[in-house]
């Protein structure tokens, strides 16, 4: 237990047997009145993101999450097979779970794996991945309709906006976090 005092932004919370990430608080102390903490929630589990006003040191659950190195092995159906880096048990994590990070994970990828008491609560990735360009048009000099850039299909099936100067079969930088172009890869 903590109070709301103790609030962090990243921090997970415990609220009526859902987790919810702290997007961002502010400490209040209006003119009259007592103190308050307003925060800005995002469910665990949907995504949903909620406003949510507490009285100052209220006493609130901390979630405790484990997170575990684990590197992606294969698809099996609708899991992904992930094995702990550490002690290489092998654990079946639901589509569902992995998410939009699935664009962006091959086979041998590292991964940090969230875990809530022996549930998988989410994915994360590393900021970017190289990834090969599989199909792309050619670009062609002096065409600014489409403002610079093209389509191109990654390795992993996902389609991102990429310049007119890439190639097929070259390597880039994606950010996983909305899977725009950072650069080629060296």
């Amino acid at each position: 237990m903590a109070t709301t005092n103790d609030l962090k932004n990243g921090m997970t919370l415990d609220i009526d047997r859902q987790l919810w990430n702290v997007v961002e608080f502010q400490h209040v102390k209006p003119g009259k009145g007592p103190a308050f903490v307003r925060t800005k929630l995002k469910s665990v589990m949907t995504g949903k993101v909620i406003d949510r006003t507490f009285n100052a040191g209220v006493k609130i659950e901390i979630a405790i999450l484990e997170k575990r190195e684990m590197q992606y092995l294969y698809r099996d159906g609708d899991e992904f097979i992930f094995m702990d880096s550490k002690t290489f048990d092998q654990t079946h994590i639901p589509s569902e779970v992995v998410g939009d990070a699935a664009n962006f994970m091959l086979e041998n990828t590292d991964a940090i794996v969230a875990v809530h008491e022996g549930t998988p609560l989410y994915i994360e990735l590393a900021a970017s991945v190289p990834l090969t360009i599989t199909y792309t048009e050619p670009g062609l000099q002096g065409d600014r309709s489409s403002s610079g850039t093209k389509p191109a299909t990654l390795e992993t099936g996902i389609e991102i906006q990429v310049p007119l100067f890439i190639k097929q079969d070259e390597k880039v930088l994606v950010d996983t976090r909305d899977g725009s172009y950072l650069g080629r890869a060296n």
